[in-house]
């Protein structure tokens, strides 16, 4: 059995009870309340997994909102949303972040000289709900809406170590094994092929002097979208806009948090949809392992000494040949397990998923030196400063999203 301690406190699940921290949930929360984000697409109500979460979330008595920020492309897709989430009779409220009235007031903070405008996608969306989620909350979970094998289990898994006083943590990351039992198959590419290798590589180059990087090595599955974390931390960090948000995430924890009150907690198996490689940079896995990589490489631009090699072409041509055989030793290991465990795995595919994140790391490489953008959003202390009425604002704009709704409904 695992006893493994990290770096960060790592809770393993050796015989967890859950029916009896739902119920200490259940008491804690009346003074420490909680509320849960799920952001979605709008595709993601015709999947099944989205049903069984609704199903599961109305056995968490515990939280106060589920707030759903959504993508959709029109009137009629946001009302069949509504519609849908009538099933989920935990308080919620479901914020359309590309509907008119939210976009309206985000001009209005680009008049403010705040722009956030040019962010798409899950990382613009995940911090509009985190201003609406602070305005009566103790602490915030977040996790994706396609997670086939969910229970009721995960948000007081990710929550309990936040709100009981007796750990007292600012911080927990949900980790689990990326591997489907019943058809014996591996999954999490980007993470195991990817990342891992990719972080090591760096720290290699850059001599062991990132700190940083080191601390994300004691992540069992960095790439995992469940987290939670105290509501003064989330007005406080700056989370990137694009697919390196789990990363800098845990960067920004790393700036404003001792190790000591970061966790991460076993989630058990994990099985959600698998995105494509991708034809392009801009699709599939392609698309986020670049902005991962650029996500790892300012980490290292700002968190390593003068004397230490700078970001270049000849440091990303070193890094992509200590990644490529760290990537091939992996492979090697990986093949073993499968062996040993009967699971399908594809030796030759997983070696040409390397060569094309090696291509990445050069190309996304030169392109973070030619144009090294700030994709960071600002943190909601910097924009209630700026605006102080702005989370009340959102929230305005969603229940009159809402309302209407009601009015199409009774006509």
């Amino acid at each position: 059995m695992d006893f493994l301690q990290e770096e960060i406190t790592t809770i393993h699940d050796f015989c967890f009870d859950t029916d009896k921290i739902d119920q200490k949930m259940n008491d804690l929360t009346l003074t420490r309340p909680v509320v849960l984000i799920v952001p979605i697409l709008y595709s993601e109500i015709k999947n099944e997994p989205l049903h069984n979460i609704v199903d599961q979330l109305n056995k968490c008595s515990y939280i106060k909102r589920v707030i759903i920020p959504l993508a959709a492309d029109n009137w009629e897709e946001y009302f069949e949303v509504l519609e849908f989430f009538e099933f989920l009779k935990v308080p919620h409220m479901v914020i359309w972040c590309n509907g008119p009235r939210v976009e309206n007031i985000l001009k209005n903070m680009k008049e403010k000289a705040l722009d956030i405008t040019s962010f798409k996608g899950k990382g613009k969306d995940v911090w509009i709900a985190i201003g609406v989620a602070s305005l009566n909350s103790y602490a915030i979970a977040l996790h994706d809406a396609d997670i086939v094998n969910y229970t009721k289990d995960f948000p007081s898994k990710l929550l309990y170590p936040i709100v009981n006083p007796e750990m007292d943590f600012f911080f927990n990351k949900g980790y689990y094994a990326r591997i489907d039992p019943e058809n014996k198959i591996m999954y999490g590419r980007v993470y195991r092929l990817f990342v891992r290798p990719l972080i090591e590589a760096l720290r290699i180059e850059v001599g062991y002097q990132s700190e940083l990087l080191q601390y994300m090595q004691a992540f069992r599955y960095l790439l995992s979208g469940e987290f939670a974390m105290t509501t003064d931390m989330a007005l406080n960090i700056r989370i990137p806009g694009d697919w390196g948000l789990e990363v800098g995430i845990l960067a920004e924890m790393y700036r404003n948090a001792t190790l000591k009150r970061i966790c991460q907690i076993d989630l058990g198996f994990y099985e959600h949809k698998h995105q494509p490689l991708g034809k392009s940079k801009e699709e599939g896995l392609r698309k986020m392992s670049r902005d991962i990589l650029t996500t790892l490489l300012r980490v290292v631009s700002e968190t390593t000494s003068a004397s230490s090699q700078e970001v270049s072409i000849p440091f990303l041509h070193s890094v992509r040949i200590k990644y490529k055989r760290m990537a091939q030793d992996l492979i090697r290991q990986y093949n073993t397990d499968a062996l040993c465990n009967g699971i399908n795995y594809n030796r030759h595919m997983e070696e040409r998923y390397v060569d094309v994140f090696a291509e990445i790391i050069m190309k996304g490489g030169e392109e973070y030196l030619d144009d090294p953008v700030d994709v960071l959003m600002p943190d909601w202390k910097r924009a209630l400063s700026a605006m102080p009425d702005l989370r009340t604002r959102i929230q305005e704009a969603a229940l009159a999203d809402a309302a209407e709704y009601e009015k199409s409904s009774a006509e």
